[in-house]
């Protein structure tokens, strides 16, 4: 007989075919079954479409009745712009049960779609394969429990962590194949960002390079640097150009259809960064990739600001005093306090390394 994590490993696979498409919404699946049998199945395909509960039960019909639901995420309660709450559909469609991976992680929601459920004499069961639920959407929780997008830190190195040669040179340090793992990471993010200096050195144009969807482009510019014949201004991406100066128009000889400006009040010598990630929320980014370059890597990750670390190393010692590193600034003060990865991996990227972890709170 086939049990709820049978079902409930369904429900994911599903979840998981809305990808980043969904965003800054999570990823959900649903299953009905009646007698250990699969009646009908959906999930949430897009942001703004109708969420996994509402399309398998309009897939299902009269035959919802007496089913039992599983979704990877508890059932919404609340009415949000696009959908109706979930948990009002269950119940009008005569659910007897439902099985949930995990609770909402928005802490003015958990737990209340399941009252709601047992409420109405429905049978609810929660905490069914849980971890890989949470692991799932842990940058929807990382949005509604710290009020920022989730913040994925990427970088380019050498084995002894340099970003460029002694001679400032940085291109390329890293093979063809990361750097086409690395054009596949955008199409996977709401957003990419760099840094002015970057843009400055490099000229880069910041896109997936066909691998998908071409991410928003921020560019991290407080006094206004960016030249206007610069490539990230072009392109059919959205630029947004952060900045706490004003008068910054988009001029009629740049191609882009968006280049706009971002008011972001300065903390010291630089932006606020976590009132960026509130304001770039709110227009819907998610998921925040940090490309550089290092000032802009440090001043996230002194900030507590990122959440994973995708890092590509070359098999290369460059050495020199004046190298720089991703990572910088003043340092931690003991090996105590050194930032570290929970859930590491590594793998082969053609020649190079990718290691990826979450940063351990």
């Amino acid at each position: 007989m086939k049990g709820d994590e049978f079902f409930m490993r369904r429900a994911l696979a599903l979840a998981r075919r809305g990808g980043p498409r969904v965003s800054p919404n999570p990823m959900v699946g649903c299953v009905l079954t009646r007698s250990g049998r699969i009646v009908a199945e959906g999930w949430h395909a897009r942001y703004g479409g109708p969420h996994a509960e509402a399309a398998a039960l309009a897939k299902a019909g009269a035959r919802a009745r007496g089913c039992t639901a599983y979704v990877n995420l508890e059932p919404c309660c609340h009415t949000d712009k696009q959908t109706p709450p979930c948990v009002k559909a269950l119940i009008a469609a005569g659910v007897r049960r439902v099985v949930a991976g995990t609770r909402d992680p928005n802490p003015k929601v958990s737990g209340k779609g399941l009252r709601e459920l047992k409420k109405a004499g429905i049978r609810v069961a929660d905490g069914v394969l849980e971890k890989e639920c949470v692991e799932l959407n842990r940058p929807f929780a990382v949005r509604m429990t710290e009020g920022r997008p989730y913040v994925i830190l990427k970088a380019a190195a050498s084995l002894d962590g340099r970003i460029e040669a002694p001679d400032g040179r940085s291109k390329w340090i890293t093979s063809p194949q990361a750097r086409r793992a690395s054009h596949l990471m955008r199409a996977q993010a709401d957003a990419v960002l760099v840094g002015v200096g970057t843009v400055l050195k490099d000229d880069p144009l910041l896109t997936s390079h066909g691998k998908g969807r071409d991410p928003v482009r921020v560019v991290l510019d407080s006094r206004l640097r960016i030249p206007r014949t610069a490539k990230i201004l072009r392109g059919s991406a959205p630029t947004w150009v952060a900045t706490s100066r004003r008068g910054f128009g988009r001029p009629r000889s740049l191609r882009a259809p968006v280049v706009s400006a971002l008011r972001v009040p300065r903390n010291g010598s630089g932006l606020n960064l976590r009132a960026l990630g509130r304001e770039l929320l709110r227009m819907g980014v998610g998921t925040l990739l940090v490309e550089g370059g290092s000032r802009v890597h440090t001043a996230f990750l002194e900030k507590g600001l990122v959440d994973e670390v995708r890092l590509f190393l070359a098999p290369k010692l460059l050495g020199g005093r004046n190298s720089r590193s991703f990572f910088e600034g003043s340092g931690v003060k003991t090996l105590s306090r050194a930032l570290a990865l929970s859930d590491a991996s590594v793998r082969r990227v053609g020649p190079d390394f990718l290691i990826t972890g979450r940063i351990k709170r």
